[in-house]
């Protein structure tokens, strides 16, 4: 086969992978902006397959698997998102609110409960030290990781070998520290610091050993 042949076939298909890629990323990317998450993910799945490395697509796709509340796939969709682009917070925030959803439900065995809370927390505090300066991001992190200590302390308080008042007790004061960073006399953050400190109010000082 001569050599202009096979370049121009190689050309060709490589003109038919990008056609492909963009026809499904389109309609992946009109899917997601007109709320359809379902329809949004069956495109950018097939968009991301063919180009992996598309952070716009895996971060939509992240974020429609998070409204289709397959938080497991969410999380992984954001995992490569971070690995290509380190430095974007919304990538650790959705992270983090599908870390704190996947460890409630149901299936979760004690262990990952444990390790996907703590993921959300981190997640929240990556968040922040990239942007430091972004006011409006840092308020969403700190309320979410203000209500993640929260769910962490409920968690080391439930009985059984993952008991920990101790941690709990931190948890809980970390908590209210977090939304009284944001309180400004909203009425939603006041009910949260409350529903914080009733329950540190609950749960005694253990003694010193």
């Amino acid at each position: 086969m001569r050599l202009s042949v096979i370049l121009g076939f190689v050309v060709l298909s490589s003109l038919q992978v990008v056609n492909a890629q963009n026809a499904y990323f389109k309609m992946g990317q009109q899917a997601f902006l007109d709320g359809d998450f379902k329809a949004a993910v069956k495109h950018l799945e097939k968009s991301c397959i063919i180009d992996s490395n598309n952070t716009s697509a895996l971060w939509m796709l992240g974020y429609s698997y998070y409204h289709s509340e397959n938080y497991k796939k969410s999380i992984a969709a954001y995992n490569r998102v971070i690995a290509l682009k380190p430095a974007d917070a919304s990538a650790y925030y959705y992270r983090a609110r599908a870390e704190g959803y996947f460890a409630k439900e149901n299936q979760s065995a004690d262990a990952e409960r444990e390790k996907y809370l703590l993921a959300a927390i981190l997640d929240f505090t990556k968040a922040i030290a990239v942007e430091p300066n972004d006011m409006q991001n840092n308020t969403k992190c700190y309320q979410n990781r203000g209500i993640a200590y929260r769910e962490y302390a409920e968690f080391k308080l439930q009985p059984g070998k993952f008991y920990d008042k101790t941690r709990a007790i931190n948890s809980l004061k970390a908590s209210i520290a977090d939304l009284e960073k944001i309180l400004d006399n909203r009425q939603d953050i006041q009910s949260q610091i409350d529903l914080s400190k009733k329950e540190l109010s609950e749960t005694s000082i253990p003694a010193h050993r």
